[in-house]
């Protein structure tokens, strides 16, 4: 969890740590006693030495606040009709849609930016809110031809929808006043999984903030699995009761296959991941029936997590960012990712590039656990290797094919003219 940025707050906790919840270390806050939300909240118990949660709220100017906070009533009153309160058993139901079974490892594709051909992978994950223009509340397609050339990828690859983004891009979304009718044209470009939105739980605000994303996460995945998509239920938690109450809705239904979760942020902090990994696999067990996880960042949690659920799938992110860093994957002795520096000539595109970082990556994320230990090879071809416009395969230089992962240097940008030798 980060801290929130509203600029007019007042910022008084320079240790986030020590809001974070910790039933073990720490007792309830005395005024949750009395809170009406205490059922569902659960108190707190943290480090921070207060009366109760309305001690985070540090508006300068209450009538600014954007907070869910009663310290502000009629905006709260009017922000929890919105959602029908904050129980998650009022969150409408949905009739169950076939799941199709994901690979281990997809490549997240934010945009075709430097790359001249369509990238071939019989599975990539695309952001829900640049495939949906938000301004206009319509989709910028009107096919899979359309959507396949706005990313330059394959036509016919099965497609994630990822709702997870910066909060300015999701509350747009809560703002549509057409999301029915955008999800019905999502349906129809035969979308293979989309993932609800990740509405922040934060940890320096209110609990009744928190309360109501948890609500807005169940309400838009709803709206998802009503309109027919194979929808993925964001789990986003603060507190182990947080856990508890999406465990209580999961249970009761059937309808929720696939759960989604985001490492790439707060939670995904070496001193926290653990703590919700943790609470994860215990929603997961203690659940009887069979559930897919759907993950980004946290890659080096993926065989715990694997243990306690059906499958998991990580939606890869390195892969592009790096490449777009001018990045190239290799494996150590060790047998760990690294990445080397790769400076390329201005304007080259870089499908090679991309294509080798995807293949390398996967390939160690899809190792069995105990090779990880072990050095991998990198692969001397590309597997499904992006085509150019001739449809003919992209030949790799010889300096590309040369792989001495222990001794990687910067790559010079003019390679014309120099010759490949061995070191003496």
């Amino acid at each position: 969890m980060t801290l929130h940025t509203n600029p007019h707050r007042t910022q008084s906790f320079r240790d986030p740590n020590n809001l974070w919840d910790d039933p073990f270390q720490h007792s309830q806050s005395f005024g949750c006693l009395t809170c009406p939300e205490r059922a569902r909240c659960g108190g707190m118990h943290n480090g921070a030495d207060m009366y109760d949660c309305d001690a985070l709220c540090k508006c300068v100017d209450k009538e600014k606040c954007d907070l869910v906070c009663r310290n502000r009533p009629m905006h709260f009153v009017q922000r929890v009709r919105g959602i029908d309160g904050f129980s998650l058993s009022t969150v409408p139901r949905a009739a169950p849609v076939d799941i199709p079974i994901l690979p281990k490892v997809i490549p997240f594709i934010d945009h075709k930016s430097a790359r001249n051909s369509r990238f071939l992978s019989d599975a990539v994950a695309l952001p829900l809110y640049r495939v949906v223009d938000l301004k206009a509340g319509k989709l910028h397609v009107h096919s899979r031809e359309e959507l396949a050339d706005r990313f330059h990828i394959s036509a016919d690859a099965t497609i994630v929808l990822s709702g997870v983004e910066k909060d300015n891009y999701i509350e747009r979304w809560w703002e549509l006043k057409n999301r029915k009718e955008t999800l019905e044209d999502l349906r129809k470009l035969d979308i293979g999984m989309i993932t609800s939105p990740n509405y922040s739980v934060l940890t320096d605000v209110p609990r009744t903030d928190n309360l109501h994303a948890i609500k807005r996460i169940a309400l838009t995945w709803a709206e998802m699995a009503t309109a027919g998509l194979p929808a993925a239920l964001h789990v986003n938690a603060r507190t182990e009761q947080d856990y508890q109450n999406w465990q209580a809705m999961i249970i009761e239904r059937e309808e929720i296959a696939t759960l989604a979760f985001e490492f790439a942020t707060g939670c995904g902090r070496p001193d926290r991941i653990d703590w919700h990994v943790g609470q994860l696999c215990k929603l997961a067990s203690d659940i009887d029936r069979p559930l897919t996880l759907i993950i980004r960042g946290g890659a080096r949690k993926l065989t715990t997590l694997a243990q306690h659920f059906s499958h998991v799938t990580l939606l890869e992110t390195d892969s592009f960012s790096r490449t777009h860093g001018r990045r190239r994957a290799w494996i150590s002795d060790e047998g760990k990712l690294r990445w080397a520096r790769y400076p390329t000539p201005e304007g080259a595109p870089l499908d090679e590039l991309f294509a080798h970082n995807v293949a390398l990556v996967r390939k160690y994320h899809e190792a069995p656990p105990k090779l990880k230990n072990r050095r991998l090879l990198i692969p001397n071809t590309i597997v499904r290797r992006a085509t150019n416009r001739y449809d003919q395969s992209i030949q790799p230089s010889l300096l590309d094919n040369l792989h001495c992962p222990s001794q990687v240097r910067p790559v010079t940008v003019n390679r014309h003219g120099v010759v490949a030798a061995t070191k003496t």
